[in-house]
């Protein structure tokens, strides 16, 4: 691993990144493209452990706003999260990779329950570890669960993949005028509302000073650059006394 910016990353992958470009459900194209791009980084030695939401499948907030008592609507869009996590093992163990699925619900029959030692002990031999099922508490997201799950396996950072190359000051997909962020501190996410992960999330990783990288998921070998070091995305980091600075402003 010399060489390395990063030796142990946690890999955020939202559920509407798992469906491609359907519009409901698991794209085996994207399951197996993301798998490549995971294979690619792990050959340079990198500890991998990741996190996939659920949305293209169930979304518990949503499901509730429509009338659904919140509790049940959470533990359903958990067990979507379990789905991806499944599909994403299938393609990974297809290129060769050994991976664990570990989750936050016990279901032995298809993962083995979350067990913050073990989940260390599979990274060290090599082993990409899925974390499934959130929290297993209602009311988090799984952006919250990247960031405790993160923590506690001491990863260097937390790539956070997307479908645009950063983040921006708006939308770019409707503002022409959008201008792409090359660091932004914790507080500004915060302050600004930009679109990176929820609040909860956020605020663990600033009191922790754990950076978390938004990049596009759908660039070919973007995760191997990240832990090389070279600059892709936008990085979220501490202030330590530096402003926000701005592409071609």
């Amino acid at each position: 691993m010399k060489g390395l910016k990063y030796k142990r990353i946690l890999l955020k992958i939202s559920g509407e990144a798992m469906m491609g470009d359907k519009g409901y459900g698991i794209d085996s194209y994207t399951a197996d493209f993301i798998a490549q791009e995971i294979k690619g980084a792990v050959a340079e030695g990198v500890q991998i452990a990741v996190v996939v939401g659920g949305g293209n499948i169930f979304r518990g907030v949503e499901a509730s706003i429509q009338g659904m008592e919140r509790t049940s609507a959470d533990y359903m869009g958990m067990l979507a999260t379990v789905i991806n996590a499944l599909a994403l093992q299938n393609s990974l163990e297809k290129k060769g990779i050994p991976t664990r699925v570990q989750s936050a619900i016990e279901m032995k029959e298809l993962a083995e329950p979350y067990i913050r030692r073990k989940a260390i002990r599979h990274l060290e031999k090599g082993r990409t570890v899925i974390f499934a099922a959130g929290t297993g508490n209602p009311y988090f997201t799984t952006d919250t669960a990247a960031a405790l799950r993160a923590m506690e396996i001491g990863a260097d950072a937390i790539l956070k993949a997307t479908k645009v190359d950063g983040i921006y000051s708006s939308d770019p997909v409707k503002d022409p005028r959008a201008k792409k962020y090359e660091t932004v501190t914790y507080i500004d996410v915060l302050r600004r509302g930009l679109s990176v992960m929820d609040s909860a999330a956020i605020s663990l990783c600033m009191d922790n000073d754990l950076p978390i990288i938004v990049f596009d998921l759908r660039g070919k070998g973007n995760i191997k650059k990240i832990i090389e070091g070279k600059k892709i995305g936008t990085l979220v980091k501490g202030n330590n006394g530096a402003r926000v600075k701005k592409k071609n402003q």
